[in-house]
């Protein structure tokens, strides 16, 4: 019975895949079109790239994970593809570099299934993760080899190779959150003593939410990013509430990271800009605004149907194809497109949720959620500056946007989801 059914997940992932990769194609022959009418002279061996590469993917986790979720894969490759084709519709090196990007992040995955046989392995090794997730994540503090761009330390570059670590610092810190929180759940979801009619835990049981408070402060003031450190400390406070069940510990952490926000508030001044922006960007739409004036411009060209493939002028923004290319889907998809993205994410959250709740062991359950969270809540933080919901930032989307480091980090976290979905179908035998 188990093996029929896991059978019947991968013939549907493979059919989901195939369409994902008909999907890329014809919106690569599309850009092709609207830039040169006439159909790309590299068509063909783009298409059997794409397909190889899912292929490869479907085959490890056929092998490998044969009884995992169906419907997480063709959702990475179809977010992946589409984020593909518009780089190539805006910058042929970069594209270059996304494609080998996008064949290390399908390798990541296939030595993830390999290496992780058991998600239930990895708990054990909390302490290893924690001190690698917080290596990973100072390290472009060091003098040296990290680097600032566009005002922000995020970036290592060790010879020809530049990356980000915290890319997969987030992971390795997810890791330990879990595993942590599943040994003192029992201690931070019940109370010790009275507070004002209230039972709250011991004091030295927050040292976790300070511990995080204060690494998201280090990420936020000395690699001068808001938007990763906002993703750290909401990965652990919604963690936290999840093993708990306490709705004190958001309040609790959306008042530490508010006060940690006000701070850098008063003293960064590219913090103030971005909150101006937020505010206005029209009164500084030749300069600090400008970006976020052409995505809104684009949006607007859009429309219902969007402009089609190549015949926007989305190139106007500078960082379309890294922070601003939902901007480029919404100008040449038009409405449809950036609503077919949303539902593509909300998708892949779904399916993770739903793994998250299926499973029976604590520390899987918390991975699962914390994994899926980072998805859910990086989506959001990029697209809400993009559309001027939230301050901008310059995290990347998953799988969609230009980015090395962030597409192998996704990859990776995918093959971690589907090891929790295998393992638990293995158990229960369906």
């Amino acid at each position: 019975m188990n093996t029929l059914l896991g059978a019947q997940r991968r013939n549907t992932e493979l059919g989901l895949l195939l369409m994902a990769g008909v999907l890329t194609a014809g919106a690569y022959t599309l850009a092709g079109l609207g830039r040169s009418a006439s159909l790309p002279a590299n068509l063909v061996p783009f298409l059997l790239i794409i397909l190889g590469l899912l292929a490869v993917a479907h085959v490890a986790t056929r092998r490998l994970a044969p009884s995992a979720d169906g419907i997480l894969l063709p959702l990475a490759g179809l977010l992946n593809g589409v984020g593909y084709v518009f780089i190539a519709r805006l910058d042929s090196d970069l594209a270059g570099l996304q494609a080998m990007w996008t064949a290390l992040g399908v390798g990541a995955f296939v030595a993830t299934l390999l290496v992780v046989r058991r998600a239930r392995d990895i708990e054990r090794l909390r302490y290893t993760f924690a001190l690698a997730g917080c290596a990973l994540l100072l390290m472009p503090l060091l003098p040296g080899i990290g680097r600032n761009i566009n005002g922000a330390r995020l970036w290592v570059r060790l010879g020809a190779l530049t990356f980000q670590p915290g890319e997969l610092a987030k992971i390795a810190l997810c890791i330990f959150f879990a595993s942590y929180l599943v040994e003192k759940q029992p201690l931070l979801a019940m109370g010790t003593r009275k507070v004002a009619g209230v039972w709250v835990p011991n004091v030295r049981h927050f040292g976790p939410i300070v511990l995080a408070w204060a690494f998201s402060l280090v990420v936020m003031f000395w690699e001068r990013d808001l938007g990763s450190s906002l993703l750290f400390f909401a990965l652990f406070i919604t963690l936290l509430w999840v093993a708990t069940a306490r709705g004190a510990y958001l309040g609790i952490g959306g008042v530490m990271f508010a006060g940690g926000a006000y701070i850098a508030w008063s003293v960064f001044d590219h913090v103030k800009t971005r909150i101006s922006i937020l505010a206005d960007p029209w009164s500084v739409a030749t300069g600090a605004g400008y970006q976020t004036v052409q995505a809104l411009f684009a949006f607007a060209a859009g429309g219902l149907t969007g402009t089609n493939i190549g015949q926007g002028s989305p190139q106007r923004i500078p960082a379309v194809s890294t922070d601003f290319i939902f901007a480029a889907i919404g100008e040449e998809l038009g409405l449809l497109g950036t609503v077919a993205v949303l539902v593509a994410f909300l998708l892949m959250v779904g399916a993770g949720l739903r793994i998250a709740m299926r499973v029976e062991s604590p520390f899987e359950k918390l991975l699962a959620t914390g994994l899926t969270a980072i998805i859910g809540l990086q989506t959001f933080i990029i697209l809400g500056g993009v559309t001027r919901l939230v301050p901008l930032t310059g995290i990347t989307l998953p799988f969609v946007s230009y980015g090395g480091s962030s597409l192998v980090s996704n990859y990776i976290l995918l093959a971690l989801l589907l090891r929790i979905s295998d393992d638990h179908h293995e158990r229960a035998g369906a």
